[in-house]
């Protein structure tokens, strides 16, 4: 049984949690899934301020107790998740983006690893594709393996040619998110990947100390040490170029 979970940016119960809903039951038909969709205009999540304790010292240390941490077990209680919000002005509404600032803290100290991720982004006219590509760059930066975002169309009215090719976007985006799920969790990173990894536990190792939690998480992680953020078995060439990217890094930081 594999457990995926939906948190949708939109106040309404209306196009962006339709095509959810429509994404989610698509998914469920390839096999033994369960899934929960969370709407966040009914979570409390306050606005971020900004005052870095959550970077620093540790999300523990935050000011304010709201729904932060039980959005966060529901993530990492899931084997996959899925991020939805209708463009608002350009971009993911107020209540996702209020949401992703209060996970801040995770770009610093990914955890979710060997988990799938996609998105959904329901527009009007357009503009929507960029805010699939943002919210695809979140979900790679906080750790998981990401499958591509669609985006579909709901200016109203809807007509029918334009529901059929949402639905059929909705389809082929599950079959995917599907095959995904399907597919080993902890892949071999790309060159990009390892080289975004060794270059910053580099520069947390040789820049910060024990009063810093991103260099704690990561010395308790053991990542100071490994490969990558899990086990896994690199070629030569990656070898080699893991070990150059550590050097390089090592070279520009005075200490």
């Amino acid at each position: 049984m594999k457990k995926v979970t939906a948190f949708v940016g939109s106040a309404r119960k209306q196009h962006t949690y339709n095509a959810v809903c429509k994404f989610l039951s698509s998914l469920q038909s390839f096999g033994d899934v369960e899934y929960e969709i969370v709407r966040l205009s009914e979570c409390n999540l306050v606005t971020c301020r900004g005052c870095k304790l959550c970077l620093d010292k540790g999300e523990e240390f935050c000011q304010f107790k709201d729904d932060r941490d039980l959005l966060l077990g529901k993530m990492m209680a899931s084997d996959g998740v899925v991020f939805a919000s209708p463009n608002y002005s350009f971009q993911v509404s107020a209540i996702m983006k209020k949401f992703l600032d209060r996970l801040g803290f995770v770009f610093h100290r990914p955890r979710f690893f060997g988990k799938a991720f996609t998105s959904i982004v329901v527009q009007g006219i357009y503009g929507g594709p960029k805010i699939v590509e943002y919210l695809d760059f979140v979900g790679d930066n906080l750790g998981f393996n990401v499958v591509k975002g669609s985006c579909i169309t709901s200016l109203e009215p809807i007509p029918d040619e334009v529901q059929r090719k949402n639905n059929r976007i909705l389809e082929e985006q599950s079959i995917r998110f599907y095959d995904r799920l399907s597919q080993p969790s902890y892949p071999v990173p790309t060159l990009f990947k390892l080289m975004i990894f060794r270059m910053s536990r580099t520069a947390i190792a040789r820049m910060l100390n024990e009063s810093y939690c991103d260099y704690t998480y990561y010395r308790d992680k053991g990542w100071f040490e490994s490969n990558y953020f899990y086990p896994v078995r690199l070629n030569p060439l990656k070898k080699i170029a893991g070990n150059l990217f550590d050097y390089t890094t090592a070279r520009s930081i005075k200490k």
